[in-house]
């Protein structure tokens, strides 16, 4: 295996996995211990991961849309499925960027729906779909992320209306926060937000309390989290004293 193909996965299995051990790279990826040393030597000097005792852990930061559309599908699935089911038909729907936005709009073909999106691969999703009223909006393009951002994108949201926006998220802190790990899509969220009535994010086991340094807006903001596995103790409190509804693989928490 060239070194250059270890390195992506070395890299794609500690974002989504975390912090693991040189002996465990070593058998997912059948190399050598001591090849997965050099391997981690050389992440580290690229500033893509730091090595802690035994292993490595990945740096913070923005993963390519490609990439991160390979991990968890299964459990994006599910939480596509559930949230695609509250939508009625004669809506209209906004939808963040992200992959698990794109598992939702895989589910809303053969809909009657309005959907507004900054996402460039959910509007691939729907181009064809004829019963879509589907609406792109403007902005500078994120190529590797597949997201419009910037001014123009936020103009374009104070001038739109949804019933639902379905929002994507880097993280959920303890105290309910909804975190982001790229600064620039921040804004873009945030007058998604104001645009629409009813506020529901979509965060698989992995965003509790997964990553991202900036913060997109507090529990007071969201109506629904919709989420594939509990939630733990300290940010469900959180959330339900905001009054938000916590939605597990189809059903509300008690």
């Amino acid at each position: 295996m060239l070194a250059e193909r270890r390195h992506q996965l070395i890299l794609r299995a500690l974002r989504s996995g975390g912090p693991a051990a040189v002996t465990d790279l070593s058998e997912q990826l059948g190399v050598s211990p001591a090849t997965i040393r050099r391997d981690l030597v050389k992440l580290e000097e690229d500033g893509l991961l730091t090595r802690v005792h035994g292993g490595a852990r990945a740096e913070e930061g923005d993963q390519p849309f490609a990439e991160v559309a390979e991990v968890r599908v299964a459990e994006k699935d599910v939480i596509a499925a559930h949230a695609a089911s509250m939508i009625k038909d004669g809506q209209s729907v906004l939808l963040d960027i992200g992959t698990t936005a794109y598992r939702l709009a895989r589910q809303l073909h053969g809909r009657r729906l309005t959907v507004i999106t900054s996402n460039l691969v959910v509007y691939e999703e729907l181009a064809d779909d004829e019963g879509i009223e589907l609406v792109l909006l403007g902005g500078m393009v994120r190529r590797e992320y597949r997201s419009l951002v910037g001014f123009l994108t936020e103009d374009n949201l104070r001038q739109l209306h949804a019933d639902w926006l379905f929002l994507g998220t880097s993280g959920v802190r303890p105290g309910g926060q909804v975190m982001d790990t790229t600064v620039v899509e921040v804004p873009v969220k945030r007058a998604m937000i104001k645009a629409s009535d009813k506020i529901v994010l979509l965060a698989d086991a992995a965003k509790f309390p997964g990553t991202g340094m900036a913060k997109v807006c507090g529990p007071e903001d969201l109506d629904v989290v919709v989420t594939n596995a509990p939630v733990n103790t300290a940010t469900r409190a959180s959330l339900e004293e905001a009054g938000v509804a916590v939605v597990v693989a189809g059903k509300v928490q008690a």
